[in-house]
């Protein structure tokens, strides 16, 4: 299933998406696309839902975060090779952790909105884990029994905030609109194979980003389990991957997002994000 959250911010309902592309309303069947309607039992009950017996929601409806009321949104970093060496930085030996604030999360056609004062705003097109049950100790084994799906996520990331003014990587990571999730949720029995799936990222119809996961350093199946090993994971949590090479930071001079400029990250399966970039006002 493709899974979705539809209308205005704030007023998402639960939908999916049919055959055709066209979106279909849950609203009666669940409350929400979130933790507590992500657990295997819910989402094999959705499954036997005919899409065709549901309401079509007008054409043109705006989608939310993929994923809503997330707890916590937990970041892997320089999970590919190539972006650790464009960063000039090591392969880490264990999987580098960080956070985003949730109050970054938006819709995947959402404004992205530079913070105030921002000159080094940048993007990384990431495949995102969701959550489906409580995972703690979970096996590298077992771990993939714990997903209930994934989505793409751009963690938006301002440079300066995360390298040049000290501390921890999340200051960088955490401004509104910074953690843009979806368009779907699209469930893990869609998606066989988390390891063999093609991202692309463009800016401006250029593209910046082309790799694969693949050639993640830590899969997926290793980060669920390993991470369940620090904090439990709760339903509808979300995982970003880490990127590969190509972010802006990476490029020769460095380029950074500015108002105007139009983001458009895609992962294989997944769907597309289009966002326009805005000042703060």
């Amino acid at each position: 299933m493709k899974l979705v959250r539809y209308g205005s911010i704030g007023q998402e309902q639960p939908g999916l998406i049919d055959k055709a592309g066209r979106v279909r309303s849950l609203s009666g069947k669940i409350s929400d696309i979130h933790g507590p309607t992500l657990d295997p039992c819910t989402l094999t009950r959705l499954k036997a839902i005919d899409p065709e017996s549901l309401p079509l929601v007008p054409e043109g409806v705006r989608l939310g975060a993929c994923v809503g009321q997330v707890s916590k949104f937990v970041c892997v970093g320089l999970n590919y090779s190539d972006h650790a060496t464009e960063a000039g930085l090591q392969v880490p030996a264990e999987p580098a952790l960080f956070m985003k604030a949730p109050s970054s999360i938006c819709g995947s056609t959402d404004n992205l909105i530079l913070p105030r004062g921002s000159k080094k705003t940048d993007w990384e097109v990431e495949l995102g884990i969701v959550i489906g049950r409580h995972t703690r100790y979970v096996t590298e084994a077992d771990a993939l029994l714990h997903v209930a799906g994934y989505c793409i996520v751009n963690d938006v990331s301002e440079r300066e905030h995360q390298i040049e003014r000290a501390g921890q990587w999340m200051k960088g990571k955490s401004a509104d609109t910074f953690g843009p999730i979806g368009p779907w949720l699209v469930t893990a029995d869609e998606v066989p194979d988390p390891q063999s799936l093609g991202l692309l990222l463009h800016v401006n119809g250029r593209l910046y980003q082309s790799g694969s996961t693949a050639n993640m350093v830590f899969g997926v199946a290793f980060l669920v389990s390993y991470i369940s090993q620090f904090m439990s994971l709760l339903p509808g949590d979300v995982i970003a991957t880490g990127t590969p090479s190509g972010v802006g930071f990476g490029q020769k001079p460095p380029i950074f997002l500015k108002a105007g400029d139009h983001v458009c990250a895609a992962i294989d399966h997944l769907g597309t994000q289009n966002q326009r970039v805005v000042s703060y006002n």
